[in-house]
């Protein structure tokens, strides 16, 4: 299942690395902010392997995202574990469609309405 959530980076943390049976891997974890109802809400993604470091490296504190992610969890000795893990991060662009629609502006005379002038 891929969701997307659009928000302003807050916080990167370190990047982690390490060995494991399949090899080398890295990690970073990344914190948006974004609005929910009335109160700002929090959630903290990760992103692995170099190609998706190079790619959140891209993004300042501050910067407003669109995260394409998945949600997976696991169980480790009897607790959970919930990981939010982004495959996609994008610089979040206003749809047009999101936009109202501008009127065109009032039309001004150049010379002042006559009483011949008046539609009445």
């Amino acid at each position: 299942m891929a969701l997307e959530l659009e928000g302003k980076i807050i916080r990167k943390l370190m990047v982690q690395k390490g060995t494991s049976a399949r090899g080398e891997w890295a990690k970073q974890e990344f914190v948006i902010e974004f609005q929910e109802g009335n109160f700002p809400s929090q959630a903290c993604f990760s992103v692995w392997g170099e190609d998706k470091l190079k790619e959140l490296d891209k993004y300042q504190l501050g910067d407003k995202v669109k995260v394409s992610f998945n949600i997976s969890s696991r169980e480790y000795n009897n607790k959970w574990y919930t990981d939010l893990r982004a495959w996609r991060i994008e610089t979040e662009t206003p749809q047009q469609q999101d936009m109202p629609p501008q009127a065109p502006p009032p039309a001004v005379a150049d010379e002042p309405l006559s009483e011949d002038d008046l539609p009445f």
